[in-house]
């Protein structure tokens, strides 16, 4: 199955716009999309997995910790942490790279740092 994608609510947004303008058949849902503004991690990680869908951020202060007990007790798509200094453009490449040369099987219950 081909991997899908989540924004949580700190992702910068121009990453999401520009992966889908660089690739229009990606499935990337933004955090507005999916009312995820102000939702807690556990939240966020609850919804994604329900979608089959892989959390992108930038949170590497509390999303590794809410990622570590949540697979505990439920399956997760996985997450991707998209370091804050990486250029936007770079992400975008990164992300389609993902999107395009795995599937999402690959990143079950798994949790990656940007770039690999």
């Amino acid at each position: 199955m081909r991997v899908r994608f989540q924004a949580d609510a700190d992702l910068n947004e121009e990453i999401v716009a520009g992966a889908i303008r660089r690739e229009p058949g990606i499935d990337f849902k933004t955090a507005e999309e999916a009312n995820l503004r102000g939702v807690p991690d556990p939240e966020v990680l609850a919804q994604a997995a329900t979608e089959n869908r892989i959390v992108v951020t930038h949170d590497r202060r509390t999303m590794p910790h809410h990622f570590g007990a949540f697979v505990l007790q439920q399956t997760s798509a996985g997450v991707l942490i998209v370091s804050q200094q990486m250029a936007v453009r770079d992400a975008i490449d990164e992300l389609l790279l993902v999107w395009s040369a795995s599937e999402s099987e690959e990143w079950t219950n798994r949790i990656a740092e940007l770039p690999l």
